[in-house]
């Protein structure tokens, strides 16, 4: 049995689906912020979006529509990113699982496309847990951490590189310009900076080797990040 998308009932239907056993599904990625002069503002919504299609697909759960600007500090000085107070975005989390919680449902996940996001959603879990709500998050370096040894070459990075960019030509390859892929943020540490000595140190917004990306190595981390998020979803399905 296939999920369905909550933005594209009538209110009827959402009322049949949503209850004590079906899992709503939060799809979590940022639509403006920075990564680097290769890939759009909107990666993180992009992955987020095919990730949960993937996982309406094969799992009889409920969309909810994306949550498409979150906590990242970390991007302020590149133009055109947004970020939210922590507890702006926590609220907003809190908030949306409660209106839903209010028509019976008791389990949530949320595809969290980002690290800094992890914040947010941590206090968010502490306080659903007090209302009898679930929430479960994707944490994105643990996939990372699983992936095959020696398939990718970077020496450095997390952010618009090896990894990221190879999942874009993988998943989006027409929103991908590899002739403006760089190698950068090599020096430095805290979050990313335009100022040299100010954090890491990234003139394109890239933190990692982007130019070392390639689609079959985008197929690998898609495959981990589908087998994960499917994991995680069926473990709260079982739980009725």
């Amino acid at each position: 049995m296939t999920g369905i998308y909550l933005q594209q009932q009538n209110w009827q239907s959402a009322e049949q689906w949503l209850n004590e056993e079906v899992v709503v599904v939060f799809p979590l990625g940022a639509a403006a912020k920075e990564h680097g002069p290769h890939l759009p503002m909107n990666t993180d919504a992009v992955t987020a979006n095919w990730l949960a299609e993937q996982v309406r697909q094969r799992l009889p759960v409920v969309i909810a529509p994306l949550i498409n600007a979150s906590f990242y500090p970390a991007f302020v000085e590149y133009a055109g990113s947004i970020s939210l107070q922590a507890e702006t975005a926590r609220d907003f989390i809190v908030e949306s699982c409660l209106s839903l919680a209010a028509f019976g449902v008791k389990r949530f996940y949320v595809i969290n496309n980002g690290v800094s996001t992890e914040r947010p959603l941590g206090m968010a879990q502490t306080i659903l847990q007090k209302h009898a709500v679930t929430l479960e998050y994707l944490r994105l370096l643990n996939i990372v951490e699983q992936l095959p040894a020696g398939l990718f070459q970077q020496n450095w990075g997390s952010h618009a590189d090896e990894h990221e960019t190879s999942l874009m030509l993988h998943i989006a390859p027409e929103l991908v310009d590899m002739s403006k892929a760089v190698d950068d943020g090599s020096e430095g540490e805290g979050l990313l900076s335009r100022i040299r000595g100010q954090g890491i140190w990234s003139e394109s917004g890239v933190y990692g080797q982007a130019t070392l990306a390639t689609a079959d190595k985008g197929r690998v981390v898609a495959e981990a990040l589908i087998t994960k998020v499917i994991d995680d979803i069926s473990g709260l399905i079982v739980k009725v």
